[in-house]
């Protein structure tokens, strides 16, 4: 049997240790751990190779919290040393796919992405947060997007200063079927 390597972690010890971070330590993520995490999320597979994924990385302490206002009030994203903003380029994705290509697989080639993203920085010692709850237009807006490229989650990325507890999960024998519904 072949064991999958994420840095010295078993795979699903990484996906079942990974947490959603909300508090972090006051500490710098230098750039080359940054680079990292997006070079973890441009392997990730995407419809016909198209990697329609754009990547914004936030440092300004004044972005930050526009884009925490715009995540609903969601302080712990300005709270964070780097926010990664990860984005879709819907007419990347219609060149290839048309309709389908723009309302669904830009945004599961982005949602593979961030996977990526949050399962490396779980290997380097970093914590993360999926955020998907934001006024979109005011996300654009702040970070001056042009049309056709789609905010998706923003990521807020720091050393973890907190250890929350795995929440639970639904058995097997309720969320899978065969042949058939």
């Amino acid at each position: 049997m072949v064991k999958w390597r994420v840095r010295n972690l078993e795979v699903f010890e990484a996906i079942r240790g990974r947490r959603s971070i909300r508090a972090f330590e006051n500490r710098e993520v230098s750039q080359e751990l940054v680079e990292k995490l997006i070079e973890a999320a441009r392997w990730a597979p995407s419809a016909g190779n198209i990697q329609p994924w754009e990547f914004i990385i936030v440092k300004k302490p004044e972005i930050k919290r526009k884009l925490a206002e715009a995540a609903l009030g969601q302080s712990f994203i300005e709270e964070a040393p780097v926010v990664i903003v990860v984005c879709a380029d819907e007419v990347r994705s219609a060149q290839g796919y048309g309709l389908r290509g723009k309302t669904l697989y830009c945004i599961q080639d982005t949602a593979a992405a961030i996977q990526n993203i949050h399962l490396a920085a779980y290997s380097m010692g970093l914590g993360t947060c999926w955020v998907g709850a934001f006024r979109e237009d005011e996300a654009r807006k702040v970070l001056k997007m042009p049309e056709g490229i789609r905010p998706v989650a923003i990521i807020p990325v720091g050393y973890p200063a907190e250890t929350p507890l795995p929440r639970s999960r639904r058995p097997l024998k309720q969320i899978i079927h065969y042949e058939t519904f």
